[in-house]
């Protein structure tokens, strides 16, 4: 179904059509060719024509909408430790968040044919919460490994303050924020290990992880956009992304174009939606709020949105 904003452009076009067809055709009346429009307001028309005429190109751009929100804060987000595929819930303040993002989606007018997530139950509360708000339960939810966390190997756990103070913060922020050096494995001994998890027991043990960086988040996330996310999109599907903060990084790296240098500061606030625009090469639309070098937008108040950026980017994480 054709956006309203697209109709209301393609509406505009066509009465500027009629004005411009108007103002060019002139009548004789005793001898006297007299315009049907006056100069100031033809230049008046021929101005919204133009405004009109930006929008209809923008709106006809405009192929497919895809919504991403990262789960709302988890207890151990609260309590500053290091998470990756650890499954640990949200937080009372988590669970409103993805109350509060759910409302925005509402209020804007979003629907969804069906929805991804990890198998994470900060995730899949996240997604259910939303959908909840938004009279969507009934959707068919994908469950997806591939969409889980970055896995922060042995860190896992681990205070993160405790952890700068014993390796020191550059050696950290090596750890968290470079693009292709992991944290340090842990071993199969340890609980956290998913070969010893059940939740995993259909996959193969060589796929899982002992640890990982950006990179290979990246590498193991992205097949699951491309064979499958994506054809659903292409098939019409209007689709939602419930996940985590570097699966969503990863995927708006591969969106958005952004380099290896230049992802490693990017940072993404807990449950508020990210709309992208696609246009039918599955490339994004830029949006005139988009908070750089993202290309889709935050729905929400936009201070708001950039000082809980700011909160994100100030933990020891």
């Amino acid at each position: 179904m054709m956006k309203s904003s697209a109709i209301l452009a393609l509406i505009c076009l066509a009465l500027c059509n009629l004005v411009e067809h108007a103002c060019s055709f002139t009548t004789t009346t005793q001898g006297r060719s007299m315009a049907l429009m006056r100069p100031s307001s033809l230049s008046r028309a021929l101005r919204t024509c133009s405004s009109a005429r930006k929008i209809r190109s923008s709106a006809l751009e405009m192929k497919y909408t895809v919504v991403l929100i990262r789960h709302g804060e988890s207890t151990w987000n609260n309590e500053n430790r290091f998470t990756g595929w650890v499954d640990v819930p949200l937080s009372e303040k988590g669970l409103g968040e993805a109350q509060e993002g759910g409302k925005l989606l509402k209020e804007a007018g979003y629907t969804f044919d069906i929805a991804y997530t990890s198998v994470l139950k900060r995730a899949i509360k996240t997604l259910w919460t939303v959908l909840e708000e938004c009279d969507l339960m009934y959707i068919p939810i994908v469950n997806l490994w591939r969409l889980n966390e970055r896995h922060y190997g042995a860190l896992q756990g681990l205070n993160k303050q405790e952890t700068v103070d014993k390796h020191g913060k550059d050696q950290v922020l090596v750890w968290r924020r470079s693009y292709d050096i992991p944290p340090p494995p842990l071993d199969e001994s340890n609980e956290y290990y998913p070969g010893n998890d059940p939740t995993y027991a259909n996959v193969e043990k060589s796929e899982l992880p002992y640890t990982e960086s950006l990179k290979i988040t990246e590498d193991r996330f992205m097949p699951d956009w491309e064979n499958v996310m994506v054809p659903a999109i292409k098939s019409g599907k209007k689709i939602i992304i419930a996940a985590h903060g570097n699966t969503l990084r990863a995927l708006v790296k591969h969106l958005d174009g952004i380099s290896e240098d230049e992802i490693c500061g990017l940072n993404i606030p807990t449950a508020v939606p990210l709309v992208y625009e696609l246009d039918e090469d599955m490339k994004p639309i830029p949006h005139p709020d988009a908070i750089a070098p993202l290309q889709g937008h935050y729905l929400g108040d936009q201070e708001d949105i950039r000082a809980r950026i700011g909160a994100v980017a100030s933990q020891t994480k």
